[in-house]
């Protein structure tokens, strides 16, 4: 699925689904790099499946496929949470890791 505005309200219900299971998690005591990486790993596998099916894998230009898509979707969060910052008056520095 393209990511555009219009499907990112659609989509939102989900995202916010996803990030409730990680607050509980971590609320449970899971390391927030092991919340971060299982939900990684977790998205790495069902996206391998949506594109190859159960019994496929990708090789490298599928990779770096979903790699790109993966970029442009977190540089787009980036920009609407650094937008929603300085909205709520906080500097982000150009540097800022």
């Amino acid at each position: 699925m393209e990511i555009t505005d219009e499907n990112r309200v659609v989509l939102q219900p989900y995202v916010e689904q996803f990030v409730r299971l990680a607050n509980a998690m971590t609320k449970d005591g899971v390391p927030l790099a092991v919340v971060s990486s299982a939900f990684m790993t977790a998205c790495a596998t069902y996206s391998t499946f949506v594109v190859a099916g159960n019994d496929g894998a990708l090789r490298e230009s599928g990779v770096q496929k979903l790699r790109d898509i993966f970029a442009t979707e977190l540089a787009a969060i980036q920009r609407l949470k650094i937008k929603e910052a300085t909205a709520e008056g906080a500097v982000v520095k150009e540097d800022a890791v």
